[in-house]
């Protein structure tokens, strides 16, 4: 049996509480059903992406920048100890198999260098143990018609891993080895993954951060990120306190904008930013910027914001490190508008994700 609005209307000031659960429950003839619950189906709005792309980090971009060891080899620095074998020279081997004591070996001083009998002097500071044995083998062929050298690590005294942030027990740790990543994380005790913000932590190697996704090691188990670290190699874990995105271009204040609770949308970063939706023309919202990377990798997104003011498409929810640029007027391509970011991302380069930093502002 239909029923006119009218009707339902009727209907519903019978009651004793005009609600609109009542209202929905006349249009849809709930008395005549004998009060069974009706089932509302909403339409999820549509999705306010225009375009996605991702790109990936070449092994030559990162290396130029990072550079590179022989399959996580160990770098020789201060303080460590080795063993140099000479061999058929016994006395130019140290130590000296033909003296007794305790000495371990060579001792590699401050500035890399190592004393070692008739070719003195010798750096090799920041050297592999192979790389090392080739040197040594060139200054010794100066006196020793083909010499064989044999070099061993005894004592790793500048093997040390810095533990910074979301740790239960943060600090310096000093392994007697090398460590992959998982293994230097358990030096820090454990991580609060609910309280740290994984998506903007970060490997950190001679200044520069590395290319490496905490969140899918930590969360997905993708263990491809599992690298072995070098020696004064910094792990920084932000706690979720500290989550943001960056939020440039046509805006009243260009930087950070934190995240509250836990969460952050694209409408609720502009509005923070300054940037005052109604002043907008359709085609500058329609075509916002979001550069999200992970790791070696980004999501390069076009997201039409008018689409999501005007009630016609879902909020986009954004990730703690995400870059958003809003344009002043309409760029055709990804290469105008970075070529538009980058004075801003040079301004925050240091707190920015690595790929960026590797991508577009160190080579």
């Amino acid at each position: 049996m239909e029923i006119t609005a009218h009707q339902a209307k009727r209907r519903v000031k019978q009651t004793k509480g005009f609600t609109a659960m009542a209202l929905v429950c006349a249009l849809a003839g709930c008395a005549a059903n004998n009060g069974t619950p009706v089932t509302v189906r909403t339409v999820p709005l549509p999705s306010s992406v225009v375009s996605v792309e991702t790109q990936h980090l070449t092994p030559d971009e990162i290396s130029q920048v990072v550079g590179t060891t022989e399959n996580g080899a160990y770098v020789l620095g201060p303080n460590d100890v080795i063993s140099v074998n000479v061999y058929s020279h016994p006395d130019l081997s140290v130590p000296n198999p033909l003296q007794y004591g305790n000495h371990a070996g060579a001792l590699i001083t401050s500035d890399g260098s190592v004393q070692l009998p008739l070719i003195g002097n010798v750096n090799v500071g920041g050297l592999t143990l192979q790389q090392a044995q080739q040197r040594l083998q060139m200054a010794y062929g100066t006196y020793v018609v083909q010499p064989r050298i044999a070099i061993e690590l005894q004592q790793a005294e500048s093997l040390r891993y810095y533990l910074l942030g979301a740790f239960t027990t943060p600090g310096v740790v000093y392994p007697s080895h090398p460590l992959d990543l998982l293994d230097a994380l358990a030096l820090g005790g454990s991580v609060n993954i609910s309280g740290a913000d994984l998506y903007q932590a970060y490997v950190a190697q001679n200044s520069v951060k590395l290319p490496i996704d905490l969140h899918a090691l930590l969360i997905d188990g993708d263990m491809s990120q599992n690298v072995t670290l070098a020696p004064g190699d910094a792990i920084v874990i932000p706690t979720s306190a500290n989550e943001n995105a960056f939020v440039f271009g046509s805006v009243a204040k260009p930087g950070a904008v934190p995240f509250q609770s836990g969460g952050l949308t694209l409408l609720q970063a502009l509005s923070d930013a300054g940037l005052d939706l109604g002043s907008m023309t359709n085609g500058e919202l329609s075509q916002v910027r979001i550069i999200r990377s992970q790791g070696a990798s980004a999501q390069y997104f076009v997201v039409n914001a008018s689409m999501i003011e005007n009630g016609k498409a879902a909020p986009f929810a954004l990730y703690p490190g995400d870059i958003v640029y809003v344009p002043a007027n309409a760029i055709g391509t990804w290469n105008q508008a970075i070529s538009a970011l980058l004075p801003s991302l040079q301004a925050v380069s240091g707190i920015l994700n690595p790929f960026v930093d590797i991508k577009y502002l160190r080579q």
